[in-house]
């Protein structure tokens, strides 16, 4: 006879796969529903908290406070990390079934959209993606090579990811000193060539993805200029007319700081970064190395708030030997779980996951696999809750799993030797970085390797 769900007698046992901020927003959500629940949360990577620790910028510190707020959720009653656990790979989906209620994946958007042009597997073409994940100590990135000694670097996309970029390009060594930056990193950029960056957008300024504090930081640099032709703020009547919209806030904000770069001479830094709008990659060019990027003149056609970039046939070729794509991200499949291929995402409708149209039972997403690539950290916190509402709204109608069990969890990773991250290890793993950053005046310095934090923690094991 199957028990009733989330009770005293029976709490709901939840596994989230993918322990970044939408992971943690929807173990919150669960805790503050005040019903019975058992929540393991998993990681491929030994380290909690995602984009926080991985995407967020180094130099951006106020924006990763948000990590105390995940750190007293997992300090809740009924939350475990499980890091370094790859579902799909160290443990299945099926299984996992055999041992929870629920499956929540929050999983992410893991690798990049394609541009499709020719040219785009050439060396010095890379993802801004791999780029912030080794800047920012990701183990994933830790190794790749880029080509710093480059003089023109060109950065097709205008979101804030591809600010990031340009601004980590830009920055002296003195105005990185006091971020996070991982320190193979702070090392190779401190000895770039790089002189000139350009930031590609298809469309017009009105209609650019970033937001006004990204943008405006360009502006702030020590020894680099910032760029933008007078002539492409000269707006048509549909950009005026998006721009007059008393709701688009965001673009007002963003036309004024473009604006204002427009009108300023160069003061004849080391560096210059160049705004460009109206156009369009269509050729990486090279035999084996990039050695420039050719770019197509766009016009915008359509009414206001749906304009669509036109090409006019006109091209022109950027020289430049490094380029970041940032045009986007996508979600990458697990095995047993239904996914869309065109989207990059779980098919799933509130949150629930769809197998065609019928819901899978006891599956559900949330973040950017369920939604796609879209809004900032904060965005995760209700699109969870909402996930988690559907969850509480099903519970009545889910079969309990056959085993209720964490530790038989614990016992097939043990059998297939793998080293469970707990947060308790990680708070071990917490300090280290904080106490290493401290002795050269870093908010922290990380790890960077996942053999290195599973030898440190068995290191911290060995001590107690």
């Amino acid at each position: 006879m199957s028990q009733t769900l989330a009770t005293e007698q029976r709490p709901l046992r939840v596994a989230i796969i993918g322990a970044g901020p939408s992971g943690f927003y929807a173990a919150d959500a669960l805790f503050r529903a005040k019903i019975p629940v058992v929540v393991d949360a998993f990681d491929r990577l030994p380290t909690p908290f995602g984009l926080l620790r991985g995407g967020v910028a180094p130099d951006h510190q106020q924006m990763k406070t948000v990590g105390k707020y995940y750190e007293r959720v997992a300090a809740t009653p009924g939350f475990s990390f499980w890091g370094n656990v790859k579902v799909g790979q160290d443990i299945s989906v099926e299984e996992l079934k055999r041992h929870y209620d629920v499956l929540i994946f929050s999983s992410g958007a893991e690798t990049d959209r394609h541009l499709e042009i020719p040219g785009e597997s050439l060396i010095g073409s890379n993802t801004a993606t791999a780029f912030v994940g080794w800047y920012n100590g990701h183990p994933d990135y830790r190794d790749h090579p880029f080509d710093l000694t480059a003089e023109a670097v060109a950065i097709i996309g205008q979101g804030n990811v591809a600010i990031d970029v340009a601004r980590i390009l830009a920055k002296t060594p003195h105005e990185l000193k006091d971020s996070d930056i991982a320190d193979h990193a702070m090392q190779a950029l401190a000895k770039t060539n790089i002189k000139d960056i350009y930031l590609i957008g298809r469309r017009g300024p009105v209609q650019s993805a970033f937001t006004e504090l990204e943008i405006k930081e360009l502006g702030e640099l020590e020894d680099c200029d910032v760029i933008v032709n007078p002539k492409d703020m000269v707006l048509n009547a549909e950009s005026q007319a998006e721009l007059d919209d008393p709701t688009n806030n965001k673009a007002r904000k963003n036309v004024a700081v473009l604006h204002e770069f427009s009108t300023r001479q160069p003061q004849g830094k080391k560096k210059r970064i160049h705004v460009l709008f109206f156009k369009s990659p269509i050729a990486m060019n090279g035999e084996s190395h990039v050695t420039g990027l050719t770019l197509e003149h766009n016009h915008l056609e359509g009414p206001a708030g749906k304009q669509k970039a036109v090409a006019s046939g006109e091209t022109e070729t950027l020289p430049c030997t490094l380029v970041f794509r940032s045009v986007g991200y996508r979600g990458v499949p697990i095995e047993g779980v239904p996914f869309d291929p065109k989207r990059g995402v779980f098919p799933n409708e509130a949150g629930r996951i769809l197998d065609g149209v019928a819901p899978v039972p006891g599956m559900y997403c949330s973040g950017w696999i369920k939604r796609g690539p879209s809004g900032v950290l904060g965005t995760n916190k209700p699109d969870s809750a909402a996930t988690i509402a559907s969850v509480l709204e099903d519970v009545p109608n889910l079969k309990g799993c056959d085993v209720p069990d964490s530790e038989a969890v614990r016992a097939v990773l043990n059998s297939r030797q793998v080293q469970v991250v707990s947060f308790e290890d990680w708070k071990h793993l917490d300090a280290e970085e904080v106490r290493r950053g401290e002795t050269v005046g870093k908010p922290r310095e990380k790890f960077t390797r996942v053999e290195d934090v599973l030898s440190f923690l068995r290191s911290v094991l060995i001590e107690k």
